[in-house]
């Protein structure tokens, strides 16, 4: 018996800062996948050999009109995708699909509760934030909730969100995300001369990230130690704001924006940094984080991590032993925590290495991929059993078989 298949449906692939499936498509072990998409962006950056590129539908006018206007089917019906993703599933002989993203779950809606196999859907940070383009989304996050048999979050936090936007806890899984520990080796670091401490941030330059803060607090840092410096790796459209602010607060020849840095450059920034910084905070659309990729690649290579109370990060990031952890927005409380490890050559070094031990003992991504596929194996298992009881007479999960399933508290 081969093995089964799982389709990997992700609108646009691959987004920069959508690494971490790149790493689970190109990582399972025990199924074969294709990735589904209607935009392909950055095909150097994320080569995959087994792309289906969905076409636009064929649009017949009389048919639309009946179906939209007439029949009221929702528009994944009256444009044609049902039956053009219902036969290229088919046709790749897919056993189940992997919808990446809430919101594009809410999209394809239609198409699961018709498909006559299970669709498992995974929640990444955003989309769990209110959506202002897409009508009552709340109300169909939890039809979609109704219609999977597994929805997979990246962290607890994220989770929790999903419980009480109505997610079955039952139904709910934690899909942690993770790291090839080969391409991100230990470091050992010897505190600088001369105080010429070296900070940085990879991130996406939007406000989540709290990049703001990051610069507010190298500001006060500064002072006591003239001869640091921060670098800011990564592109957004807060570029120009905070390059402003570097220059208000006095510290534009220290701060320094690299831009999108290719894997090997980012490597080599982890190597020669000696902190990590990621003050992350909640914006007006509660759109938070889930655990960034960026901070567990960070950890890897033994960096000490300074950031905020926000999303996952506490679940990566243990307060006083892998780093510190302040209160969002804190920028006077994280300029403190960068003093007083700055001051001490032992914290430095030991927290540098349990950063680095706690994220191949948590993190480490054969073993995330493992659990990846033993939801898989869990949610074609359970739509077998859906199929042959009615759902009147249906069980609940017993919550002792899974033990990342998260219950309400």
């Amino acid at each position: 018996m081969g093995k089964r298949v799982v389709a990997s449906y992700c609108t646009t692939f691959l987004k920069p800062e959508m690494l971490h499936i790149y790493r689970q498509v190109r990582s399972l072990h025990d199924y074969e996948t294709f990735v589904m998409t209607k935009a392909l962006q950055n095909g150097e950056l994320f080569p995959f050999r087994d792309i289906e590129l969905i076409p636009k539908p064929h649009s017949n006018p009389l048919r639309h009109g009946w179906l939209k206007f007439v029949k009221r089917r929702p528009p994944i019906v009256y444009r044609g995708e049902y039956q053009m993703l219902s036969k290229l599933l088919e046709r790749r002989g897919a056993d189940l699909m992997h919808i990446y993203f809430g919101h594009t779950g809410v999209h394809l809606l239609p198409f699961i509760e018709r498909w006559h196999k299970p669709c498992v859907v995974s929640f990444h940070g955003a989309d769990v934030a209110q959506k202002k383009d897409i009508r009552d989304y709340g109300p169909k996050l939890r039809d979609l909730f109704n219609a999977v048999p597994l929805v997979l979050a990246r962290s607890k936090s994220l989770a929790e969100r999903l419980l009480t936007l109505g997610c079955p806890p039952e139904r709910l899984r934690i899909n942690r995300t993770g790291v090839p520990l080969h391409e991100f080796p230990f470091v050992r670091r010897d505190p600088p001369q001369n105080g010429r401490w070296r900070f940085m941030q990879a991130c996406r330059l939007i406000p989540k990230k709290g990049v703001a803060t990051s610069l507010c607090a190298f500001a006060i840092f500064q002072k006591e130690f003239p001869n640091a410096e921060l670098i800011i790796a990564g592109k957004g459209p807060l570029q120009s704001h905070l390059e402003e602010l570097a220059e208000e607060l006095g510290v534009s020849g220290k701060v320094h924006f690299r831009g999108f840095l290719s894997q090997a450059e980012l490597l080599e920034l982890y190597a020669t940094s000696h902190f990590f910084l990621h003050p992350s905070e909640t914006p007006p659309d509660q759109n938070q984080e889930g655990i960034p990729n960026s901070i567990l690649e960070a950890m890897a290579t033994g960096l000490a991590v300074l950031a905020t109370r926000h999303g996952g990060i506490p679940e990566a990031v243990e307060d006083g032993r892998c780093g510190f952890l302040v209160e969002e927005r804190d920028f006077e409380a994280l300029a403190t925590a960068m003093k007083n490890i700055a001051r001490s050559p032992l914290a430095f070094r030991e927290m540098g290495a349990l950063a680095s031990e706690s994220v191949a003992a948590n993190f480490e991504q054969r073993e995330q991929i493992r659990q990846l596929e033993s939801h898989y194996d869990e949610a074609v298992a359970l739509a077998g059993a859906d199929e042959r009881i009615p759902q009147s007479e249906s069980t609940p999960v017993i919550e002792e078989r899974y033990p990342e399933q998260v219950s309400v508290k």
